[in-house]
């Protein structure tokens, strides 16, 4: 394989669930109102799957829609990696299941727990396969079913959450102008109780006093986690820039992920990036951790916003502490 060839996008696809929750359904039986959940997050409303669904419905739904558009059949993929930290179960991977229900056999399916950043970690590994020619197509899924891990008790972080996927598949490019251009892997554990669950692992094993403990939802660090992540956005879009010479003129579009439109904002201000050029759906979606990114690609070329020649910065944080980026021409 030649030294240039770079993965390129074929084909995007998302799922949501069709049941919508409003901030108004949380101020039914939480001290919270729409206001006050649209100012301080700039979420209206989000996605909860509904009983009998799972991660993986969505995540097959996402798979499936993403080889539609990239008119490639399931028989054809070479790889499956899935990005999530809310599985179906413990074992066996969120991509096995995934496999199974695309009807794929005999090939390699993993998943990638970083989290809000597992989609761009996903996408990284995805495209070296193909850069160093072990495989030619490659299905990479954000999926997320947070709801679940929700404490709908806790007022400062069961509104953030929606449920979502997101696919996109990747095959060889012999353009040097096209293609994933850049890839930033990072990752702290030092921060690791800034965002969790405490129990359902091996040190924690599901009793009834961790149930009764609710020691099986999603624990943060409000402001921490707020300080942290406008400060990683903010270097990963200055480093994707720097990494592949770009300016401020040279980006279509910014991806961030959907975390906080407050956050978002921030960041971008720090570059003088127009919001008309920052894509965002949080408002519709909440924060779908992995999924967010990859829901948002599929919008915003469902839009029009994204298409062929468009140079797309993606940027994203989450649990472990991870955050990366990826620079990516359509």
């Amino acid at each position: 394989m030649p030294d240039s060839l770079l993965a390129a996008i074929a084909g995007f696809g998302s799922a949501v669930p069709d049941r919508v929750m409003t901030n108004g359904d949380f101020a039914k039986f939480l001290d919270t109102s729409d206001e006050w959940i649209a100012q301080r997050t700039g979420i209206r409303q989000r996605r909860i799957l509904q009983d009998g669904q799972y991660c993986s419905t969505l995540a097959t739904q996402a798979a499936k829609a993403a080889l539609a558009a990239a008119g490639v059949e399931p028989s054809q993929i070479d790889l499956i990696i899935c990005a999530t930290v809310s599985g179906d179960m413990v074992f066996p991977s969120n991509a096995c299941l995934v496999q199974k229900e695309l009807g794929i056999k005999d090939i390699p399916a993993f998943d990638v727990a970083a989290a809000c950043s597992g989609f761009l970690y996903g996408l990284a590994i995805g495209s070296q396969f193909i850069r160093t020619g072990t495989y030619r197509k490659v299905l990479v899924i954000g999926a997320e079913v947070l709801s679940r891990f929700a404490d709908f008790t806790d007022r400062g972080s069961c509104i953030l959450f929606g449920d979502a996927a997101g696919a996109v598949v990747l095959e060889p490019s012999d353009r040097t102008d096209k293609g994933v251009l850049c890839n930033i892997l990072c990752a702290d554990g030092g921060g690791w109780d800034y965002i969790y669950v405490p129990a359902g692992g091996s040190k924690l094993p599901a009793t009834a006093q961790t149930v009764a403990d609710r020691m099986h939802y999603i624990k943060m660090r409000g402001r921490d986690v707020y300080k942290f992540a406008v400060e990683k956005m903010q270097w990963l879009l200055g480093e994707c820039m720097d990494r592949c010479g770009l300016k401020m003129r040279d980006i279509s579009m910014v991806i961030p992920h959907q975390v906080n439109l407050r956050i978002i904002e921030s960041a971008v201000n720090k570059f003088n990036f127009p919001m008309e050029k920052v894509f965002v759906n949080i408002n519709k979606y909440g924060n779908t951790s992995a999924a967010s990114i990859p829901l948002a690609l599929d919008e915003a070329a469902q839009q029009g916003k994204i298409g062929p020649g468009s140079t797309i910065i993606m940027v994203a944080f989450g649990a472990g502490l991870t955050w990366a980026g990826s620079v990516v021409r359509l």
